[in-house]
């Protein structure tokens, strides 16, 4: 018996889109077809997809996501409720310093796996996994490599900055351990030299304003680090991963690897393609909202970012959400501009901002989306049930209304946060019901999931093309 019968909708795939009725059995796909009506009448339920686009789940590969501590017991979970409600049904989440992880974590990625899935494998609504954070404290990451990835997590992250970064002959035999074990290395490219003696200059001039953030760490500071980056990884002969791509000089670099048919990806978020770098102009108490890293742009990158992802330069769209709040971590702006957590939310709003700015503006089109948001997401990443609307797969469903018209308002968001970059933004199109597995998390508007469904995704990755 069909446990559900999604019916009438406009189903979208990476192919097109075309008005299909999916079936559900057992949490997976059975079928998807013009017309399965005579499913109906057998069907444990039937649900009328009459006039929304019926979407894969969003896979979100970069999130940092806070494990649960006895102050904030539901962060991680009312995260996990935020994504069902924009539509993410599988998330990534890293274990950097700041997210949650012990002293002993720092020193064993093997250690730090076994604690995130013992602090998170009761706590989501949605399916998760981790990318484990290779830091400067690790003892000895390249020998742990192997083993991480065999036991389902083959994406790892490197900074190029901050006092937990890695330097290049670390970057390079991460990169090489990676590559060797089937995995993928992440890097946050950006140059650490000159972006401290940049901060050194504005702090010893007295300019400590959130205005000097983007002063800092301007384009080209990102530019020779995605660079450098992408040389380390040819050397090593392993695939790269470029995480929260802002500017188009580092566009740029990865267009040439690519080019060359080099395996390097890069993703860009919601925050580089709808906002500029005048938001840290005026009252400081608002502009260090928008303190992140790398910084946002002036406004004429936004457009050459769209055009990448239109392109194919730029594989995918996920958000970097930093549940910061502006009550606590946004606070040290009063002390200097370099003092402020480095982060903002984003994980209910991802599927909302892009398909308003860029499906209902003509820049991308539906299918070229669930490319960026799910399909090419679960094939980089591994998640081989995912990403997609196909028989066999996770019934990871989305029901999507392009008819809606809403305004984004902190207020009615879910995350542990306690605001957004995107408010009071009106956007095109809403999320109705989101589904993980077969099974309702959001519907119609409500949450009818429950803590402890999401499953931890043990992974393998794909092919890298």
């Amino acid at each position: 018996m069909t446990d559900l019968l999604v019916r009438g909708g406009i189903v979208v795939t990476t192919d097109g889109a075309a008005r299909a009725d999916i079936a559900v059995e057992g949490g997976r796909i059975t079928a998807v077809e013009p017309d399965l009506g005579g499913l109906a009448a057998s069907a444990r339920e039937a649900v009328d997809a009459t006039g929304l686009l019926v979407l894969p789940g969003v896979v979100d590969v970069h999130t940092h996501v806070r494990v649960a501590t006895d102050e904030r017991p539901d962060r991680f979970f009312d995260d996990s409720v935020a994504a069902a409600f924009g539509g993410t049904t599988t998330f990534l989440a890293f274990n950097n310093p700041g997210t949650g992880s012990s002293e002993a974590a720092a020193r064993s990625l093997l250690t730090g796996l076994r604690e995130w899935r013992a602090a998170t494998g009761a706590d989501a609504a949605v399916d998760v996994a981790p990318s484990l954070v290779i830091t400067a404290s690790h003892e000895d990451p390249v020998a742990e490599i192997p083993a991480v990835v065999e036991a389902g997590v083959p994406t790892l992250k490197a900074f190029m900055v901050y006092d937990f970064g890695l330097d290049d002959a670390a970057i390079l035999r991460a990169l090489e351990a990676a590559g060797r074990a089937g995995g993928m290395l992440q890097v946050h490219c950006e140059n650490r030299a000159i972006l401290e003696a940049l901060t050194a200059r504005h702090l010893a001039a007295g300019e400590i304003e959130p205005r000097f953030h983007a002063s800092s760490r301007p384009p080209y500071v990102e530019a020779e680090a995605t660079g450098r980056a992408i040389a380390l990884a040819r050397a090593a002969r392993a695939p790269l991963y470029v995480v929260h791509l802002s500017s188009a000089d580092a566009l740029a670099e990865v267009r040439r690897a690519r080019a060359e048919g080099l395996p390097v990806f890069a993703e860009t978020c919601p925050v580089y393609l709808t906002l500029a770098e005048d938001r840290y102009l005026g009252d400081p108490e608002e502009a260090a909202r928008y303190l992140i890293s790398p910084p946002l742009r002036p406004a004429d990158h936004p457009g050459a970012l769209w055009a990448g992802l239109a392109g194919g330069d730029l594989s995918i769209v996920a958000t970097d959400h930093v549940p910061d709040r502006v009550g606590v971590e946004k606070q040290s702006w009063r002390e200097s501009f370099d003092r402020v957590s480095n982060g903002a939310p984003g994980i209910e709003t991802l599927l909302p901002i892009v398909y308003d700015e860029g499906v209902a503006t003509g820049r991308i089109t539906l299918p070229r989306m669930v490319d960026l948001l799910s399909t090419t997401p679960a094939r980089l990443f591994g998640f081989t049930t995912k990403g997609a609307l196909a028989v066999g797969l996770d019934a990871d469903i989305v029901l999507f209304d392009p008819a809606a018209r809403r305004t984004i308002r902190g207020a009615d968001l879910h995350h542990s946060s306690d605001y957004t970059p995107f408010e009071g933004r009106e956007v095109h199109g809403a999320v109705r019901s989101t589904l993980v597995r077969g099974s309702f998390v959001v519907r119609d508007g409500l949450f009818v999931g429950r803590r402890g469904f999401g499953r931890f995704v043990e992974r393998a990755i794909q092919q890298l093309a």
